[in-house]
């Protein structure tokens, strides 16, 4: 029963987190200004550290296997890198101003 709970919350965290990257990313699509981009971007990498960190959850508490929990590591890890320079670049070309 204790560990139906605790699966369903650790679900429920990784839903929101997972959902949200994806969400912040059309915000920054949609992005006004450079520094909204960024922001925007920021905040799904963020998203993407802490789906990490629910998947890691998962796995410790053995409430899924490490079949389905490594490719979905994998590929959060491939989207914070992804991310990171994203919002490494944006910030560079931020700096040098407009063209």
């Amino acid at each position: 029963m204790q560990r139906d709970a605790t699966a369903r919350t650790l679900a429920g965290q990784l839903l929101r987190s997972g959902t949200s990257i994806a969400a912040n990313l059309e915000e920054a699509h949609a992005g006004q200004t450079k520094p909204d981009f960024i922001a925007k971007c920021s905040i799904s990498l963020k998203e993407a550290r802490e789906t990490l960190y629910w998947l890691r959850l998962f796995r410790a508490t053995d409430i899924a296997t490490n079949e389905t929990i490594d490719p979905l590591q994998t590929e959060a890890y491939e989207l914070v890198s992804i991310l990171t320079t994203i919002l490494r670049n944006a910030r560079i070309n931020n700096q040098r101003g407009p063209k």
